[in-house]
């Protein structure tokens, strides 16, 4: 792949990946002076915002209009969501898709896609999943614009059916989150172009001042926000807390989140049934899931990211964006975004007792906490703003199609 301009004044991150290699470039890629307007097509499967990857995609759809260019989203199901964008002026267009597995519903949902791209004559075609991959990609081939395919990967690739499926279907790119995300996604075939785009969240100016929960000023407060579902180990962290309640540190624990979309109902119900056999009761709030983690954050002395691994990790940055300092496992995308004993705690893995280890100098130092918690928040407002990811979104997207439209300039001399 041809190497690109970057920017380093700025300080933003952005990496690039050939079809076999994953090379860091400190800087941001250069939008060009002569871009012209981009019409992009975003294919969406999620009609609610209740986790990072929705985040992501609305932090850069709240920039849309500054951006210059020209964006559309297709829903495979109606909901709040796309209401909500469609009141804030975005088109949004709605393609019940139903589940992959029905072959009828598939065929039919490919072909009104290929009709509406057809009908819009996208740019660029953004695939927001490997599931909207699997209908994306052959209706972008059916219209005659394989060419014009990105799809996101929101997860470190495994062996998983979805992702080889969707990684054997036509893409100009692959975009990730963090380098051991394209790292793992080079190791599929056929390999195929990946772009590291790390996402980005607003700024907090100010803090909301509002304390939603009642808690005791004796002891630290470690919070942990996600889906309740066993890889974003909730349970470990339970498990850590005993362990550190143990040698005399004691804590109060705040969950933040639900079961959403049903994926995990018996690990959810788990939870508190486990806090109570560990001894913890009175000191674990189950908060359930909320519209806006935000005052629940600013409430923590410490939060932790327990997932191992964790593709990114958006609420690291929320985290720090509000002076709050992170722990996190030492793998997948935290591995980018925190520097060890600097902007906050990397775990060696996700066990209870490595988890309990990277907290335990937290809880002893009130001064060490504020200290990972200034820089962290340093470390965010130079790289990962929402103005940071929008820029390396628009830039990283009006890079491909100006190779397009400079590809069919060539076919047609």
């Amino acid at each position: 792949m041809r190497e690109r301009d970057v920017d380093a004044e700025l300080g933003l991150t952005a990496w690039h990946a050939s079809e076999s290699t994953v090379a860091p470039s400190a800087g941001r890629l250069q939008r060009s002076d002569t871009i012209s307007r981009v019409r992009v097509l975003i294919t969406v499967p999620w009609w609610e915002r209740l986790g990072g990857a929705e985040a992501m995609l609305h932090t850069i759809l709240e920039g849309a209009a500054e951006s210059g260019h020209e964006l559309e989203l297709v829903f495979f199901r109606d909901g709040p969501w796309p209401a909500e964008l469609a009141a804030a002026g975005l088109r949004v267009e709605i393609v019940e898709a139903g589940r992959v597995r029905n072959v009828v519903r598939l065929a039919a949902t490919i072909e009104r896609l290929a009709a509406l791209f057809r009908a819009r004559r996208p740019d660029v075609i953004l695939n927001w999943a490997a599931k909207t991959q699997l209908y994306g990609a052959p209706a972008a081939v059916r219209a005659g614009m394989r060419d014009r395919v990105i799809w996101w990967q929101h997860a470190i690739a495994g062996r998983h059916w979805l992702d080889l499926s969707a990684n054997l279907l036509p893409a100009r790119a692959i975009a990730c989150y963090s380098t051991a995300a394209a790292e793992a996604q080079q190791r599929l075939w056929p390999h195929r172009r990946t772009i590291v785009i790390p996402a980005g969240a607003a700024p907090l100016h100010e803090r909301s001042g509002v304390a939603p929960l009642a808690l005791a000023h004796d002891v630290p407060v470690v919070g942990i926000v996600g889906r309740l579902q066993r890889w974003k180990g909730q349970d470990r962290l339970l498990e850590a807390q005993a362990l550190l309640r143990e040698r005399g540190h004691p804590l109060h624990l705040v969950i933040v989140g639900g079961d959403s979309y049903e994926l995990s109902p018996e690990y959810a119900a788990s939870l508190p049934e486990l806090a109570s056999r560990l001894g913890l009761d009175g000191a674990v709030t189950l908060v359930g899931e909320v519209a806006d983690a935000m005052p629940f954050i600013e409430q923590f002395d410490v939060l932790v990211n327990a997932s191992d691994p964790e593709p990114f990790g958006i609420v690291l940055l929320e985290a720090m964006a509000a002076g709050v300092p992170v722990v996190a496992v030492d793998s997948g995308g935290p591995r980018d975004i925190v520097e060890h004993a600097r902007t906050g705690m990397l775990a060696r893995s996700g066990d209870p007792a490595d988890l309990a280890a990277a907290l335990e100098p937290l809880l002893s130092s009130g001064a060490l906490r504020h200290e990972l918690g200034e820089r962290g928040r340093e470390r965010f407002m130079r790289e990962y703003t929402d103005e940071a990811v929008r820029s390396r979104f628009f830039a990283a997207l009006e890079s491909i199609a100006a190779e397009n439209r400079g590809r069919r300039g060539c076919a047609r001399r």
